[in-house]
């Protein structure tokens, strides 16, 4: 049978069959059509535990709070109400604070109470006792009891609390919830960046005949400001950079994503590292906001004439070790990147001959620190290279990474990268 809703829509009169609705009328959707009833998803109500030794106090509770159509579950011993906790949820306890073993005090319902938050951390609870005071009341409150009630209650009163805890419970899971949402979401993208910014460092170092590179990185956490690259420039030239970001984490590396992509298009363009740095300097200076800055080193290596051109702009001056055991440090350049709108680099050029070693590195392998707060130091780096020119760039690579891991137990401050060329 066909019943009408008395509802017009666009002129049409809806009629309701069961689980179907039928619209009738005039014109070109005269005829009849059955339209599916949508599916309304009714809240559930909320459920509530009452939890006390008295049946005459749950049948009361219970006759109340039906009545505003809540899902009323009772427990009368504490075994009984910790079993409820923890297999089912609730959106509200009531808990009276005095069982069998225990009928004045209130401290049974009190230990109680840690146990419940164990098993549920969110869950609303009211507190109620027939013998209150302010100190039970206080230390009910310290133990996660969001509201308490003395015994005869006041049915209003009941009420009201009741749905407050309600709403406060469900706004506290529901800010639960989404933070643990956008942690794991704010995780996926750290863990994604952090495979992206992997994919930014060179996977392979050129392989020459005469010289031999390594280099790796170690971020002080997920996420790093290092760089490091080396490439193939026109004819028997190599490309070699290493650049520290200021700062940490995601900012940081946001930045040294940046400056990775500048570098390559620089370099591409400009043959001379001093112009090669004013061109960065500026598209740095574009890029950083107030307080930032990128430390670089940024080298032409002639293979054929075995000659390093060089720029060094605020950077860890690198170490050359000659053959004969002599040191050099590279510092010609200027001041670090992103600071000053226009600054002119000098440029420095020196042999790199057999048996060499140049060893580039950023700050985090220097001022790494040792547990009494002692800094690794340049010194010490001086010092364990003394008499590697017959070492292997990997092997020189490891001796550094090593020794400072033994200073420092293995835990950096900062972002440490390392970049050795061996002349053979």
């Amino acid at each position: 049978m066909l019943t009408s809703t008395g509802s017009q829509v666009c002129g049409y009169e809806w009629m309701q069959n069961g689980e179907t609705q039928i619209h009738c009328g005039e014109g070109p959707m005269a005829k009849f059509q059955a339209v599916g009833t949508p599916q309304v998803r009714r809240p559930r109500p909320p459920r509530v535990l009452l939890a006390d030794d008295q049946r005459d106090v749950l049948e009361a509770l219970q006759l109340l709070l039906k009545r505003e159509c809540f899902e009323i579950e009772t427990a009368n011993t504490p075994q009984a109400i910790l079993q409820a906790v923890a297999s089912r949820h609730f959106d509200l306890l009531v808990l009276d604070l005095n069982y069998a073993t225990d009928t004045t005090s209130g401290q049974e319902g009190l230990d109680l109470l840690a146990k419940i938050r164990s098993l549920d951390d969110t869950l609303p609870i009211v507190a109620m006792t027939a013998w209150g005071s302010v100190e039970l009341a206080v230390e009910a409150m310290h133990r996660g009891v969001g509201d308490f009630v003395l015994k005869p209650w006041d049915n209003s009163q009941m009420l009201s609390i009741v749905r407050s805890q309600i709403a406060q419970g469900e706004s506290r899971r529901m800010e639960r919830r989404l933070i643990s949402e956008s942690q794991t979401a704010l995780r996926d993208e750290v863990t994604e960046a952090c495979e992206v910014q992997q994919r930014l460092m060179p996977k392979d170092l050129p392989a020459l005949d005469g010289y031999k590179f390594s280099g790796a990185s170690r971020p002080a956490h997920i996420l790093g400001g290092d760089y490091y690259d080396a490439f193939h420039r026109e004819g028997n030239t190599i490309g070699l950079c290493i650049a520290d970001v200021s700062g940490k984490g995601l900012p940081a590396a946001l930045l040294m994503a940046n400056l990775q992509a500048t570098v390559q298009s620089v370099a591409t363009e400009e043959s001379l590292p001093g112009q090669f740095a004013r061109r960065v300097n500026l598209a740095v200076r574009r890029n950083v906001s107030l307080g930032r800055f990128v430390t670089l080193f940024y080298c032409l290596l002639d293979t054929a004439n075995h000659r390093l051109s060089y720029v060094n702009a605020g950077h860890n001056a690198p170490i050359l070790i000659r053959q004969s055991g002599e040191i050099l440090r590279l510092e010609s350049g200027g001041p670090v990147l992103g600071v000053f709108d226009d600054v002119e680099y000098q440029e420095g050029t020196v042999p790199l001959e057999p048996g060499d070693r140049l060893v580039l590195f950023t700050d985090g392998l220097s001022e790494a620190v040792n547990n009494v707060g002692e800094e690794f130091g340049e010194d010490r780096i001086i010092a364990r290279l003394k008499g590697a020119s017959g070492l292997s760039a990997e092997r020189i690579r490891n001796v550094l990474f090593d020794a400072v891991d033994e200073f420092s137990g293995g835990r950096l401050q900062d972002d440490a990268t390392i970049m050795i060329v061996a002349a053979e």
